[in-house]
């Protein structure tokens, strides 16, 4: 399967407005943002378990990262509410699922195979800081290393946002909403970017916006 694969384009995908896709494990649901592969693939997805479902003990090859929106993820490293970010790189293993139900952003194999490094971040404790020259925008950061920098940003309402992205972006809106090239991108809405240059302008917001990004509440995601 191939769904959003061409990284050079431009993409956007409201994801609250597509159908849950069943996955293998019973009570596991899938929106698929972007996917390369079949059952093994590189993949973008929104993921819903569904009280008392799990998935079977298995290792993420290609490494994991995950945003809980709602609910309480679980597996044996701990209890995961809302509002955490985790990070399972290559070679890590685990058995997860959720007795109260759970809903999560989750991004697979877009690691690099020799990183090692393991994060569990409970954003809800987190403060958020004032964003150096960019007025009306707060973020937590979440990681970055050489390739990517991940983090939340929090922009305030009537906040014209400007994101100088040369390697590319990604941002996910957690709540409130926000205007790029003409369009609506609310929760769950996001866009993306992979040009060798890009400098992306959201409109101001109406409401305050959370998104997340990778070096790009929106959360973002860039290089």
């Amino acid at each position: 399967m191939e769904l959003n694969a061409d990284f050079s384009r431009r993409v956007a995908v409201h994801a609250a407005r597509l159908a849950w896709v069943p996955s293998p494990m019973a009570g596991v649901e899938r929106r698929m943002l972007d996917r390369i592969g079949d059952e093994v693939a590189r993949a973008t997805s929104i993921v819903r378990y569904a009280p008392g479902s799990h998935f079977s003990p298995h290792t993420h090859d290609g490494g994991e990262e995950f945003f809980v929106l709602e609910g309480i993820f679980q597996d044996e490293h701990g209890e995961f509410p809302a509002g955490s970010y985790v990070r399972n790189p290559p070679t890590s293993r685990h058995t997860p699922g959720s007795v109260p139900g759970c809903v999560l952003f989750v991004k697979l194999w877009q690691f690099d195979l020799s990183d090692r490094t393991e994060v569990m971040i409970n954003t809800r404790s987190m403060p958020y800081r004032l964003a150096t020259g960019r007025p009306g925008v707060e973020l937590i950061p979440l990681f970055c290393d050489s390739r990517e920098e991940v983090r939340l940003e929090r922009w305030a309402p009537g906040t014209a946002v400007t994101m100088a992205v040369p390697g590319g972006v990604e941002v996910l809106v957690l709540d409130g909403d926000f205007y790029e090239s003409g369009e609506r991108f609310e929760a769950q809405s996001g866009c993306g970017s992979r040009p060798a240059a890009h400098c992306c302008r959201p409109k101001p917001v109406r409401r305050a916006a959370r998104s997340g990004s990778r070096p790009a509440t929106c959360g973002t995601t860039g290089a």
